[in-house]
């Protein structure tokens, strides 16, 4: 959707994630960079391959499902720490590297970039057996306007998008009987998002320069039960 309103694309994302793919489907203007939001070289890599580096989407995460104290004892530490270093330190990295990056552009229309990072409604209403993710979904939504505050000086705006349950890939596998369950808990409407969704909430976050230190859930009203 960005690459439709004239923007050249940069996909930084793991060697068997399908990026590759994409930025052949999306054209010249598109590339794709092998790598991991929790390397500090990779991001710096992906950073001077975009230029003149205006937005940011930060969308990469990971999750682990246990109880903190279960049948098979206590939550894995080594667990915990991987989702908190994907979701949390990955965007936190990527996030720093691209705001100074952005912040030594010339203002355009009163502004450098944008930087759009990527939450949970799970930051609110975590269910069971989420600890590790909904604990760095949350710190995203902690770092959000800490960041816009700490970038508005350099005229770059931070905000999050939180989304409910997605048609992703992750769901995809799911039995339809589990995914017609998901579907039904939204009040409305009653379905799980689309892609496209979170792609045009993103493109108004950049579009719209009132929109600084917020993070907005993409939900259709869900409210998380426990389980």
């Amino acid at each position: 959707m960005l690459a439709e309103r004239g923007a050249r694309v940069v996909i930084l994302d793991l060697p068997r994630s399908s990026g590759e793919q994409v930025a052949g489907e999306l054209g010249k203007e598109a590339a794709f960079l092998s790598g991991s939001v929790t390397s500090e070289e990779d991001v710096r890599q992906a950073v001077a391959a975009a230029g003149e580096l205006r937005i940011l989407i930060n969308c990469a995460g990971v999750g682990s499902a246990a109880r903190i104290a279960g049948r098979q004892g206590p939550f894995p530490l080594d667990a915990f720490r991987r989702v908190i270093d994907v979701n949390l330190v990955g965007t936190f990295n990527a996030l720093r590297l691209a705001a100074t990056r952005m912040s030594e552009l010339e203002a355009l229309d009163g502004e450098r970039g944008v930087i759009v990072n990527t939450a949970s409604i799970a930051a609110f209403e975590g269910q069971v057996g989420q600890a590790a993710y909904a604990a760095s979904k949350a710190g995203i939504v902690g770092l959000t306007i800490c960041a816009a505050r700490d970038l508005a000086g350099q005229l770059v705006r931070v905000c999050t998008i939180a989304p409910g349950t997605f048609d992703t890939p992750l769901l995809a596998g799911l039995d339809e009987r589990v995914r017609e369950s998901l579907a039904a808990a939204i009040p409305h409407p009653q379905r799980l998002g689309h892609p496209d969704e979170y792609a045009q909430l993103a493109c108004h976050i950049v579009e719209n320069q009132v929109l600084n230190g917020e993070t907005i859930r993409l939900d259709g009203a869900l409210r998380m039960a426990p389980r």
